[in-house]
């Protein structure tokens, strides 16, 4: 860089002053909050001499001027404005007539991303973009600014097509870096007059495209996070799952769209815009009945970091039964953030009542198994019979009598064995128990979710009410679904024909006795009080048609289960069956 141009320029009183471009506008300290720069710091003084002797002020005026465009530059996020507002400030810095911020893309070449003349405007046209290319790429590959403040004369320059053609005068090109990688450049130049800027402003200008290559590298992993962001959101609205995630408070962070099917009823005023805007708690998108589950459950999670899963949730949601499966994770957020919970819900009601067809399938073809081997068995007994009753008339003709005893023995022995065989058949005390651990809540949901669409409790309406938090019980599952189901039809038989049938199912914790107790409540015509004693005794029955063995069989069950049953009844208030189980676990040292 020649040392022959020099920094200032003589006014006509012969006195050192900064010349103003005659292109720049009055109004710019308006647009710019009067960015103050290194003419400024000269500008009230005798002579470049006196002014650079006197005190720091033109440095101090300098870092105020670098503060000042750090603040404006570093006020948004967004790229392109970021690239727009870096050069203003930068044309505005240094008085340049023009600038143009260029980047490198991906193949490594220099792209054009905005470009300002001193006027403020945009440049858009093909002879706005013509600029020493040779100057902007050197810099992109080496990594170090170029300066010259006369380019007809500097003999780096002259000799350059651009520059002749453009007339260019003052040319300054910084590149733009992070951690010494290039990124871009930013260049300035005037075509007016030579010999306007100096060193100190090629240092100043240097500092200025630090801050902004800081400010761009931010927009750029801010566009980044913002597209990753984006993606992300797109895949879990997309996602056949329900997503939903809350904060230590329990109110809802993100709710997809999935969730929002899954768990919305046409009844219901919320949706899941809603739910994140106003950060509402997820428990009061769920019935009365189950938000103390969803409080102590989420509680849980996020004291014990531990996630909990559940096969097979029950929900009553618009008046449908619908089965999800849940996975409840603790959800660790940024350092120093509180853990959050996500909540991963699948609608599997299809699938369950696909495996309760299954069962049922195969349940069907057991029965014809045991229905054969049944009448297989029957049917020896019968042969007997049938033979030895064919040899009595014979034994009495022919006066017999010793073979007619045998005979009648034989018959008598075969109906013996029938009456045995049948009897084994309905006593449900030779049948094993098996004891797994249970949740009543679940297991009686589970039950009620299979028996519902059934035509004999087309007409029936069940409620229940669960205390929260039941201890767990070890009982034979299929064993006690007979028993509810034995109750049931009970009820369902003491209805009026075509009246509407209810049946209330209640499960509370007993501390005293360390049991559950289930309770199955009908609102039919009662037990008479003559009836109630007997209504267990085998054999008894008020049925047209009936066996009497119904209940004998029911108490039969529990106590094989260590528990009890007993009935109550008031004639025209209905009757209730009361079943006392024992807990596995005592109620206190039962986590959810």
């Amino acid at each position: 860089m020649g040392e022959e141009h020099m920094d200032e320029v003589k006014d006509q009183t012969g006195k050192s002053g900064r010349a103003q471009h005659p292109g720049a506008p009055k109004d710019w300290a308006a647009d710019t909050d009067r960015i103050p720069t290194i003419f400024d710091s000269l500008a009230d003084h005798g002579d470049s001499t006196d002014a650079l002797a006197e005190s720091d002020r033109p440095r101090a005026r300098n870092l105020e001027a670098l503060l000042d465009v750090s603040k404006a530059i570093n006020s948004t996020l967004v790229l392109d404005e970021i690239l727009k507002r870096v050069m203003r400030h930068a044309i505005a810095l240094l008085n340049a007539e023009r600038g143009f911020l260029m980047l490198l893309d991906e193949s490594g070449q220099l792209q054009v991303r905005t470009a300002h003349n001193i006027n403020k405007e945009s440049l858009d046209t093909a002879q706005d973009f013509l600029i020493s290319r040779s100057v902007a790429n050197r810099v992109a590959t080496h990594g170090k600014s170029e300066y010259t403040s006369n380019a007809q004369e500097d003999p780096r320059y002259a000799h350059q097509q651009s520059v002749a053609e453009l007339n260019l005068r003052f040319i300054i090109c910084v590149p733009l870096k992070i951690k010494d990688k290039v990124m871009g450049v930013c260049y300035l130049d005037n075509q007016s007059r030579a010999g306007l800027f100096g060193k100190s402003d090629l240092h100043l200008f240097e500092l200025f495209a630090e801050q902004a290559a800081i400010a761009i590298e931010n927009a750029k992993l801010y566009g980044r996070l913002l597209s990753l962001t984006r993606y992300n959101e797109s895949v879990v609205n997309k996602t056949p799952v329900g997503i939903c995630v809350v904060d230590d408070q329990q109110r809802v962070l993100t709710f997809n769209v999935a969730a929002e099917q899954i768990l919305h009823s046409p009844e219901d005023s919320w949706t899941a815009q809603t739910l994140v805007e106003e950060h509402r708690p997820l428990v009061e998108i769920f019935p009365a009945g189950e938000r103390d589950w969803w409080e102590r459950t989420l509680a849980e999670v996020l004291r014990s970091h531990k996630p909990l899963s559940k096969d097979k949730y029950f929900l009553t949601i618009g008046g449908c039964e619908t089965v999800l499966s849940l996975k409840i994770s603790p959800l660790n957020g940024l350092p120093g953030e509180p853990t959050k919970v996500i909540v991963v819900a699948e609608d599997i009601t299809d699938q369950v009542m696909l495996e309760k067809y299954v069962i049922l399938s195969e349940k069907m073809v057991a029965k014809g198994e045991m229905a054969a081997a049944i009448g297989h068995e029957l049917n020896n007994h019968l042969e007997i019979l049938l033979a030895h009753s064919e040899l009595l008339p014979i034994h009495l003709k022919g006066n017999r009598l010793d073979k007619l005893s045998e005979s009648c023995a034989r018959i008598q022995d075969s109906i013996d064995s029938m009456a045995r065989f049948t009897r084994g058949l309905m006593d449900y005390t030779q049948i094993d128990t098996e004891l797994v651990e249970h949740d009543i809540k679940d297991l009686i949901e589970e039950h009620l979710f299979t028996i519902r669409p059934l035509r004999l409790f087309s007409n029936v309406r069940f409620t229940c009410d669960f205390q929260p938090g039941l201890p767990p019980v070890k009982l034979d599952a299929g064993q006690l679904q007979s028993v509810l189901l034995n109750l049931y039809n009970n009820a369902v038989d003491a209805t009026t024909a075509g009246q509407p049938c209810e049946i209330r199912v209640q499960a509370q914790y007993r501390p005293e006795a360390q049991t559950v107790e289930l309770s199955v409540r009908d609102h039919g015509p009662g037990i008479p009080a003559d009836v109630l004693p007997r209504v267990f005794e085998p054999r008894f029955t008020t049925k047209k048609g009936g066996h009497g063995l119904g209940l004998s069989n029911c108490r039969t069950i529990i106590q094989n289960h260590g528990g009890t049953i007993r009935a109550e009844s008031a004639p025209g208030e209905g009757a209730t069956f009361f079943i006392e189980l024992p807990a596995h676990r005592p109620y206190s040292s039962f986590e959810s």
